[in-house]
């Protein structure tokens, strides 16, 4: 657990800059072989683009590092469980394991809406790790969103 706090901090940190740009504060990173190889935040209002989470951008960004499509061996820290989007993209681009922080109750397809990641019938199957540092990645967005609002914070969280 250890390993994998040490690289959601790195994903927490990714979710600050989203923050400190105005955007949803997700942020992610992809690790092969003990070594960071992509790191991405949303950048969705910046781009204007529907598909700019941060996972998308993280595995595009990891795709091209390695020449492949396919991150064989590759695990996803995320701060947020994957939205159906993010989810598919996890599967398509053969990770061998996701691993987030916060449950997402309105979008999360890890395990709390759906499970995309353990679905017998693709034919591909992440491993799924869930809850890491679950408190401090659901924070950011509860105080993002308290802020947006001009509320006080409270759990909970949202992809926007």
């Amino acid at each position: 657990m250890e390993k994998h706090e040490q690289y959601m901090r790195q994903a927490i940190r990714q979710a600050q800059s989203a923050a400190r740009a105005d955007e949803v504060p997700v942020g992610c990173v992809i690790v092969k072989d003990g070594k960071v190889i992509a790191r991405a935040r949303n950048r969705r209002q910046q781009s204007r683009q529907a598909c700019a989470h941060a996972e998308v951008l993280c595995i595009g960004y990891a795709c091209k590092k390695l020449r492949s499509w396919r991150l064989d061996g590759c695990e996803m820290y995320v701060t947020l469980e994957p939205c159906p989007m993010c989810a598919g993209a996890a599967v398509n681009a053969r990770l061998k394991t996701v691993i987030f922080g916060a449950y997402d109750q309105k979008a999360g397809y890890a395990g709390t809406l759906h499970n995309t990641l353990s679905d017998s019938r693709l034919n591909h199957r992440p491993d799924v790790v869930g809850g890491v540092l679950e408190r401090e990645c659901a924070e950011l967005l509860s105080g993002y969103f308290a802020k947006k609002r001009g509320l006080p914070k409270k759990g909970g969280t949202e992809r926007g």
